[in-house]
């Protein structure tokens, strides 16, 4: 067999086994707001290929010393992805192996200019409450979903993001 056939071989099965992973393993996506100071995570999805996006709200998001997921910067700084992969364990009982972070210089080129603010003025002025309650009232999860769905969304920006560093994968 020739070198190429072997190489070929091996990204193939490289492609089949990162498509088998993603499609068994939840993928958590998070948004890491630099803006106001230290980072913070302001929202963050449960991602599966089969099951989509599940919204996940990081101050409801808390690990066996009620840490949140949004303050997992200041309260693990050495390990603040491992803290959020130990709070989706110990929260909604999955334990994601791949972290994909969004900073908002991302978030703005792929789903337009403003989306920040769409997201907040969802939130506070829309209707749409902090969490998901039994009266039905709308989630953070729904308002930023109204946000990116309002604006344009922008495929060709991600991989630029990719190589400028405004979106990361880490594995946990």
């Amino acid at each position: 067999m020739s070198k190429a056939k072997v190489i070929i071989g091996i990204i193939a099965i490289i492609i089949i086994a990162i498509l088998l992973f993603t499609i068994s393993s939840p993928i958590l996506i998070i948004a890491e707001d630099t803006t106001e100071g230290s980072p913070g995570i302001d929202m963050a999805a449960k991602f599966t290929a089969l099951g989509g996006f599940e919204w996940i709200y990081p101050g409801s998001s808390v690990n066996a010393n009620g840490q949140t997921l949004h303050n997992v910067h200041q309260d693990s700084p050495n390990d603040p992805y491992g803290a959020a992969r130990d709070i989706m364990s110990y929260t909604y009982q999955f334990t994601p192996h791949m972290i994909i972070s969004v900073n908002p210089d991302a978030a703005e080129d792929i789903f337009g200019d403003g989306l920040i603010d769409n997201i907040r003025s969802n939130d506070a002025y829309n209707g749409y409450a902090g969490s998901e309650n039994a009266q039905g009232t709308m989630s953070r999860g729904d308002a930023v979903s109204t946000a990116m769905t309002s604006g344009t969304f922008n495929p060709l920006a991600i991989p630029i993001n990719m190589l400028m560093g405004n979106i990361k994968f880490i594995l946990v």
